[in-house]
């Protein structure tokens, strides 16, 4: 039988295809408005949701999302006070959220939680269900991406002139993190809590080497998202290694490749 004949490979192709898009659309804002070390605060988050799911009973994944999105958001409001920069909100959340997951995990009890599968991922055990939620939450980040793309370049280029033109930079960017949220918690379930950022990050900053705008940025990691998630998902499969783990090395590989290339001084 074909590898593609395998219901479960197909499930991985589609998964790979939707988180590998996404992430690489939210991910060139992500970049361009430094946002990257969020994205990974977040990504860590998703552990605190995950155990959360399992105390009360609900789907894991539905309550990562909203855990990820009050935690993103909490980060964003706080951050508006300058009492604590950014960043120092990311690592506290990282390592708080974490050790919440642990400590649930811990003092509950739970027995029947693939910890491995949901630290490093297990695209190959997506399940239907898996991709009606990534189906869903996709084509929303869409509608809100492309209805205010306008909007989400100019808070990410030029906040003081988007401003000035009236537009709501503060409330763009709730929406922008709440976005990123989003793309991580669908992330996790390809490449894990821990991998997630990479995800997220890498692709962007793949296009941002060799664009010149932002559409063509977006184009670019489009493809590059895509194309190194299904790569990725292959060689892993042949390989009988981690996919979660081969997509952001292949996509770490493809980074250093164009970084170099594009540093490298021409001749002639």
């Amino acid at each position: 039988m074909s590898v593609f004949g395998l219901a479960f490979m197909q499930r991985a192709v589609l998964a790979g295809c939707i988180v590998g898009a996404l992430c690489a659309l939210v991910g060139v804002f992500v970049v361009l408005k430094r946002l990257s070390f969020m994205g990974a605060g977040i990504s860590h988050a998703a552990f605190g949701g995950v155990a959360l799911g399992y105390v009360l009973g609900i789907h894991p994944v539905a309550s990562s999302f909203v855990f990820c999105l009050l935690v993103s958001l909490g980060i964003a409001a706080l951050a508006k006070h300058r009492r604590l920069k950014e960043d120092t909100l990311v690592g506290i959340v990282f390592a708080s959220t974490m050790a919440l997951g642990a400590f649930l995990i811990g003092v509950v009890k739970i027995r029947n939680v693939d910890l491995f599968g949901y630290l490093f991922g297990n695209i190959l055990a997506i399940t239907r269900e898996d991709l009606l939620l990534a189906l869903v939450l996709g084509g929303v980040l869409l509608f809100f991406l492309f209805l205010f793309y306008k909007e989400f370049v100019m808070i990410t280029l030029d906040p003081e002139g988007g401003k000035a033109s009236g537009i709501s930079v503060e409330a763009f960017s709730y929406l922008l993190v709440a976005l990123v949220a989003s793309v991580v918690v669908v992330a996790t379930r390809v490449v894990g809590i821990v991998l997630a950022s990479a995800l997220l990050v890498l692709p962007a900053a793949t296009a941002l080497q060799r664009a010149r705008t932002i559409p063509q940025a977006m184009l670019f990691a489009l493809v590059d998202g895509v194309a190194i998630s299904l790569a990725g998902l292959f060689l892993a499969y042949f390989l009988d290694a981690p996919a979660g783990a081969t997509i952001v090395l292949l996509g770490t590989g493809v980074f250093l490749g164009v970084f170099i290339s594009s540093s490298s001084p021409r001749r002639g």
